[in-house]
């Protein structure tokens, strides 16, 4: 009786631990997972999608119907988020998350942004719930996109595109920051610290077409006393080859040129000499 006991028992813990083992396995989804944090700028945009494969099928006007609402992926939607507010496709997107949904259409998508970031699909979308909505190009494209893609493309410190492609379809969005308040109040502060940002000051205002006197008397600073960094060199002479001093730029590209020889610096003896040629 005993040994009954003990073999039932013994085979109801294999079971268990048989259920349990079960449990734990990991299969493929049939639609991956992608996550994306892209800086812009100063700040970071945050992307999770999945990405379902076309497998043989038609995708627009079959599998995905056109003019209907879609979940843009696979599962849940797309969900991303802003530290700052932007411009999306031209409208203004608060700081905050969202849901992505679009309405496909023959040469045009509806893009949707959804303050509900919870559902699943779109079985359940309502339009009350949007944030914005806005329309954008779907071009063919000549090479197939096997598997569903987003991501930002021609990124720049004042925004980039985000680019939704499948298939034989993209669809770009252009995203748009505009940081440079706060970058500039940024500079003012440190500004006023023992150990000033006068070279990263000096090259923002260049980039950006700022106040050229105020870069040059940065970069001057930055340049003071200075015998072996043949950056600061050539970022002197771009500002004052932006600032039209020609003979200035020749000057200190040629003495930029020099130093970067002397440390073996074949990079800045290429763009101090590329400095030189523009000035001529």
């Amino acid at each position: 009786m005993r040994k009954s006991i003990l073999s039932i028992a013994a085979a109801a813990a294999l079971f268990v631990t048989a259920n349990q083992a079960s449990a734990q396995i990991k299969i493929p989804q049939a639609s991956s997972t992608a996550k994306i944090e892209q800086t812009v700028g100063i700040k970071t945009v945050t992307l999770q999608y999945q990405r379902p494969n076309s497998n043989g099928r038609v995708v627009f006007g079959e599998l995905v119907p056109f003019n209907q609402v879609w979940r843009t992926g696979a599962n849940s939607l797309p969900i991303i988020t802003f530290q700052e507010q932007v411009l999306l496709g031209g409208k203004e997107v608060p700081a905050g998350t969202y849901g992505i949904l679009t309405i496909p259409k023959k040469g045009e998508w509806t893009i949707i942004l959804s303050k509900n970031t919870e559902q699943w699909g779109a079985y359940t979308y309502k339009q009350e719930e949007d944030l914005l909505r806005f329309e954008a190009t779907a071009k063919t494209i000549s090479d197939k996109v096997e598997t569903f893609s987003m991501n930002f493309d021609d990124v720049h410190a004042s925004g980039a595109n985000l680019v939704l492609s499948w298939e034989n379809t993209a669809v770009t969005i252009p995203l748009v920051v505009d940081q440079k308040a706060e970058i500039i109040a940024s500079i003012e502060e440190g500004m006023k610290g023992e150990k000033k940002p006068y070279l990263q000051a000096a090259q923002y205002y260049l980039k950006n077409n700022l106040d050229l006197k105020k870069a040059t008397e940065w970069i001057s600073e930055a340049d003071n006393g200075n015998t072996k960094a043949p950056h600061i060199k050539y970022w002197k002479a771009k500002i004052q080859l932006a600032a039209g001093d020609k003979a200035g730029a020749i000057k200190t590209a040629q003495e930029g040129a020099e130093m970067a020889k002397a440390g073996k610096n074949e990079e800045y003896v290429k763009l101090n000499t590329q400095v030189i040629n523009e000035a001529k």
